[in-house]
């Protein structure tokens, strides 16, 4: 018997994004951020939540896919990384959705460059394809074939 996996589902361009529920530390509304002068063009920026620094992370920019439209404020999703936490800037915040381990699957061969390494699989959904994505991955950063700690 296969076991059940809860996702914290999100939007990104048109791509229904999951992280396991047990990785979310919690979901914040947009907030101003602290630039962060030559960083990474994936890092937006820094927030203050409660007193912990933290570091957002475009993720649209992570996967390559493209820009944000202009002034539509994305939503926070931190997350719990083995470095620490981290911000996932999202365009919107779907619903926790429970699949089965069964369902899961490889990544769509339709993926390219580094989305490729990030998202891990895919579960089809009644109307969509879910996309599991590996948060400790995408928080890290790669330049120039080496990995940097985002935050």
């Amino acid at each position: 018997m296969s076991d059940m996996q809860q996702y914290c589902t999100f939007v990104l361009d048109d791509f229904l994004v999951g992280v396991e529920v047990g990785r979310v530390q919690e979901i914040i509304r947009y907030q101003e951020m602290t630039p962060v002068p030559l960083a990474h063009r994936v890092v937006q920026g820094l927030i203050n939540l409660r007193g912990q620094i933290v570091t957002a992370l475009d993720l649209r920019r992570r996967l390559g896919l493209r820009e944000r439209p202009a002034g539509r404020h994305p939503t926070n999703v931190v997350v719990r990384t083995t470095d620490g936490a981290v911000s996932f800037l999202v365009d919107e915040i779907g619903d926790v959705v429970e699949v089965d381990d069964g369902s899961f699957e490889r990544p769509p061969e339709t993926l390219g460059g580094i989305a490729r390494q990030l998202i891990v699989g895919a579960h089809k959904l009644r109307d969509r394809l879910l996309l599991v994505l590996d948060a400790d991955r995408a928080a890290n950063l790669r330049v120039d074939g080496e990995e940097e700690r985002s935050g």
